[in-house]
């Protein structure tokens, strides 16, 4: 079937939870990332926003208190990157999606002029110092690294973290306060979900092209960073649970039952969207939502830090910046195309529901 650009848009913001489609949405925390596989979370803040937009009337406490209940845990399961995933995938997405990554450690302990068996004696520090259901701050792990004779000056410290829990030995726990902190593993999910690779190819490949879909098989190699063939064979895994659309002449991949619901109406949503949430980050080809000359606003630089934005019709048509008081949070507007007045009112009031998010009046600025 042949399919337009506004087609495929429309669907691809049902697949990501931020319209209504032929689906009724998940209603918790542990429903949206199970639904997505996994959630872009290195930045904590736009972490809890990219749950509170899809979680409407939900509050900064109340995702806080579902990830302490351990609904959703936070790992570097792909592309050396933190996520949000379902806590009893997070053994095997470590293990299939994280190989790679593991490979890359070498040269990276090479520039850090850090051995193996070094960065292998913190795993095993770590692992007997949080044993018994030890939760530490950074701070603390670097103490217990330091007392056992293990150098974690400067940037050393994030790397044998990192290299822990993608070891599948450590992960993150919610923050305590402000402070970032880690637990075992293997106590946090006593229960863990061993798939087989095929059915673990197939199972990330179904939640990607649902969450994400319409769109490319090279979209969801970028996304997991799998090779070409393995992001292949998941499609293939996952047999009918998937389907091929042509739009303007692009092969893509959905749900057969987004595809029956029909081309959905036009889009003319007004969204206020974290960093790094997945509707940009979520794609290699953005050209759907943003125009290529507006991505080095979004990703200055292009050094993969991406800028909160407010999308339009599906369009990026301005990145905002918060900073957060005592009394208030103030978001800093900066537009990317011409806004009239009346446009800018209604900017203003889709921030409403961040406002309630965040517990906070919001003042908004414009340049």
């Amino acid at each position: 079937m042949e399919f337009s650009t506004r087609d495929a848009l429309g669907w691809r913001m049902a697949s990501l939870l931020l319209r209504p489609g032929h689906m009724s949405p998940p209603r918790d925390v542990a429903g949206v990332v199970e639904w997505f596989g996994a959630m872009q979370a290195q930045d904590m803040a736009s972490g809890l926003w990219s749950l509170g937009v899809r979680l409407p009337g939900s509050t900064v406490a109340d995702v806080q208190e579902a990830l302490e209940r351990r609904e959703a845990l936070r790992t570097w399961p792909m592309r050396g990157t933190v996520h949000l995933v379902p806590p009893r995938d997070a053994h095997w997405m470590l293990a299939v999606l994280g190989e790679r990554a593991l490979v890359g450690a070498a040269r990276r302990r090479e520039i850090l002029g850090l051995g193996e068996q070094t960065a292998d004696r913190a795993v095993e520090v770590l692992g007997a110092a949080l044993a018994g259901g030890g939760r530490f701050t950074r701070d603390e792990c670097r103490q217990a690294l330091t007392e056992a004779g293990v150098d974690c000056a400067g940037q050393l410290l994030y790397h044998l973290l990192w290299y822990a829990s993608q070891r599948g030995v450590l992960c993150i726990a919610p923050h305590v306060g402000n402070e970032q902190t880690f637990v075992l593993l293997d106590e946090w999910v006593p229960d863990p979900h061993r798939p087989e690779r095929d059915e673990a190819l197939a199972t990330i490949a179904l939640r990607y092209f649902r969450s994400h879909g319409p769109t490319t098989r090279q979209d969801f190699a970028g996304w997991t960073g799998l090779t070409a063939v393995d992001a292949r064979r998941g499609i293939a895994a996952a047999g009918d649970a998937l389907t091929t659309v042509r739009v303007d002449g692009i092969e893509m991949v959905m749900t057969p039952e987004l595809r029956d619901a029909g081309p959905p109406p036009p889009v003319d949503d007004l969204w206020t969207l974290p960093g790094f949430d997945e509707y940009l980050l979520g794609f290699k080809d953005r050209s759907l939502m943003v125009d290529r000359e507006h991505l080095s606003a979004i990703i200055p630089g292009g050094n993969g830090v991406f800028q909160s934005t407010v999308v339009r019709s599906g369009r990026v048509v301005a990145t905002w910046k918060r900073t957060v008081g005592r009394k208030q949070t103030v978001v800093r507007m900066a537009p990317l195309v011409t806004l009239d007045a009346a446009e800018r009112a209604q900017i203003e009031e889709a921030f409403g529901p961040y406002g309630h998010f965040v517990g906070q009046p919001l003042r908004i600025d414009w340049p």
